[in-house]
């Protein structure tokens, strides 16, 4: 049986190196969940004049996105800048003025639209991603990766130096 000294380094090495494995894997995540790490804001979309006419004739308005991301806390703004009425799920927004949706919920929702050809839109939101949600991640991949990597050592004998 190896001195207690050296069961406790190999121990602490193997946490070490499990938090390691822990940050990487969880930071190579988020750089794909970046467009949802920031906090609630207020975003908005301008229905530009001339929109009702472009749908009609099967066309994209250039300036407004078919689906889009939110986090939990966002407001989506719509401003009618267009000389028609307008819907978007429950929003219905009258020529030259606009309508807000808070977005309280984690949900993809697939709203109907009438300003895009397709007459629909998506809108999904997300949890927002924090620095907490981040450290959690890294605790709960990184600390069962170092424990199991700690049992490996223990069952390794050590070597004699």
């Amino acid at each position: 049986m190896p001195p207690l000294k050296t069961i406790v380094i190999r121990v602490l090495i193997s946490l070490l190196i499990g938090l390691l494995f822990g940050v990487a894997l969880n930071e190579i995540t988020f750089f794909f969940l970046r467009e949802t790490a920031r906090a609630p804001k207020l975003i908005e979309i301008v229905i530009p004049k001339g929109t009702a006419e472009k749908v009609a004739r099967g066309e994209a308005p250039p300036s407004i996105p078919a689906s889009m991301t939110f986090v939990i806390g966002d407001t989506l703004l719509v401003k009618n800048e267009d000389t028609e009425d307008h819907e978007l799920g429950p929003l219905w927004i009258p020529a030259g003025s606009s309508a807000s949706l808070f977005l309280d919920a984690a949900a993809s929702y697939a709203y109907s639209c009438s300003f895009q050809p397709g007459q629909s839109f998506g809108l999904d939101v997300y949890e927002p991603v924090t620095l907490s949600t981040r450290l959690y991640g890294i605790l709960f991949s990184g600390i069962p990766l170092g424990v199991m990597i700690a049992l490996y050592a223990l069952v390794i004998p050590a070597k004699k130096i």
